[in-house]
C-alpha cells in the first residue's frame, strides 16, 4: 500500500531485478518504472546498483547505465572482479549489497517508505533496521518463477511484497532480440 503524500526512495539491485524479469519473460522499461512510483508517492531518489566490467571494450549494460544516469536515476557502480574458478570457468564477482544497505540507512531519516527491488535474503536485517526507524518497506520480486526469486525470510520481513509479474503491464515491455551475453557467470560473494 502506498500513500500519495509519503516520501519514497527506490533501491534497485540491478542484476537481481534483471534476473527476475528475465525469468518471467519480459524486460523492464525504466522510464515507466520511474513514472509508476512517482505516481504512487513523492519520490526523492531512485538508486540503481550494478557492477561493471571495466576491461571490456563494450559492456552490454553500459547503454542502460548511461540512459538511467541521464534520466533521473542515481547510479551506484563499481568495477566487477573477474576470476577463473577451480574448473577453469571465467567468473565475475560484483556484489552491491553493502552499497545499497549503506545508502538506505543514510536516507532512512528523510523517507517514509523504501522500495527494494531484490529478492536477496541478505537484505532482511536491513529491512528490519529500517522498520525500527519507522520506515515502511516494500519489496519487489517474484514467487512465480521456478525457483522463486525471493527469499522467504525477506518476504516475511517486509511490510508489503509486490509481485513483479503483476507490474508487467505497467513497467514491462516484450524482451528484445536475444543479445550476446558475456561468457561468464555472475556469482554472489560468500557471506
Amino acid at each position: 500500500m502506498f500513500y500519495r503524500d509519503e516520501r519514497l526512495a527506490l533501491f534497485i539491485d540491478g542484476s537481481n531485478l534483471y534476473a527476475a524479469a528475465k525469468a518471467l519473460g519480459f524486460d523492464i522499461d525504466y522510464k515507466l518504472l520511474r513514472s509508476e512510483f512517482m505516481r504512487r508517492g513523492k519520490m526523492l531518489r531512485a538508486f540503481y546498483y550494478t557492477a561493471l566490467l571495466e576491461n571490456d571494450e563494450y559492456s552490454p549494460i553500459r547503454p542502460l547505465v548511461d540512459w538511467l544516469h541521464y534520466n533521473g536515476f542515481t547510479m551506484v557502480t563499481k568495477p566487477a572482479k573477474e576470476f577463473t574458478d577451480s574448473m577453469g570457468r571465467r567468473k565475475i564477482k560484483g556484489n552491491m549489497d553493502i552499497e545499497l544497505a549503506v545508502d538506505a540507512m543514510e536516507l532512512a531519516p528523510h523517507v517514509d517508505h523504501v522500495v527494494i527491488f531484490s529478492g536477496d535474503g541478505d537484505f532482511r536485517p536491513l529491512i528490519e533496521s529500517l522498520q525500527r526507524q519507522g520506515v515502511r518497506v516494500s519489496v519487489v520480486s517474484t514467487i512465480r518463477s521456478q525457483p522463486p526469486m525471493i527469499a522467504d525470510e525477506l518476504r516475511r520481513q517486509c511490510d508489503n511484497f509486490i509481485e513483479l509479474d503483476e507490474l508487467r503491464d505497467v513497467i514491462g515491455r516484450p524482451p528484445r532480440e536475444p543479445r550476446e551475453e558475456p561468457k561468464a557467470e555472475m556469482v554472489e560473494e560468500e557471506s
